[in-house]
């Protein structure tokens, strides 16, 4: 079983890059969790939808360039279901049993993901509806699949 967080951009703000590391450290003891990040691309000045077309493709293929081809991918997005803590510790657990045992959890960059990469997704999942900054939703995705672990494994977590 193992977890990869593939992401557009880079973690600027060393207190988001810490957190994450820290729920990593704390995930380690449970299941192997990598943070691969690809380059953004500037965001283009008129936001034409030609424009955002092809910032969001070049990020595109770096991102499907890094997913293994067996990987499960689940796309963060905006307009997406939104499971509980428990609701996603299930769907782990489910996927890890049915065999899936590669799963990557795909965030766009500011821009959002192109259509390439929601085609490759196996599935999508919100976090919030409210809109977080990237960086912070790796820091949430990642105390969550910590929290996911700590679950299916039957130990406490507090609430």
């Amino acid at each position: 079983m193992s977890l990869t967080i593939l992401c557009v951009g880079k973690t600027r703000e060393r207190y988001y890059a810490d957190a994450v590391a820290e729920y990593r450290k704390r995930l380690s003891t449970l299941m192997p969790c990598a943070v691969t990040e690809v380059a953004d691309e500037p965001e283009p000045r008129a936001l034409s939808q030609a424009a955002v077309d092809r910032a969001t493709r070049a990020e595109a293929e770096r991102l499907l360039s890094r997913i293994s081809p067996g990987a499960y991918v689940i796309a963060l997005c905006v307009d997406a279901p939104q499971p509980t803590s428990e609701q996603l510790a299930a769907r782990l657990q489910a996927l890890f049993v049915s065999g899936r045992s590669d799963v990557a959890f795909v965030i766009g960059g500011s821009l959002g993901l192109h259509e390439s990469v929601l085609r490759r997704a196996d599935e999508r999942m919100g976090m919030s509806r409210m809109t977080l900054p990237h960086q912070l939703a790796r820091v949430v995705l990642a105390e969550q699949l910590y929290r996911a672990a700590k679950i299916n494994a039957g130990q406490r977590y507090h609430k």
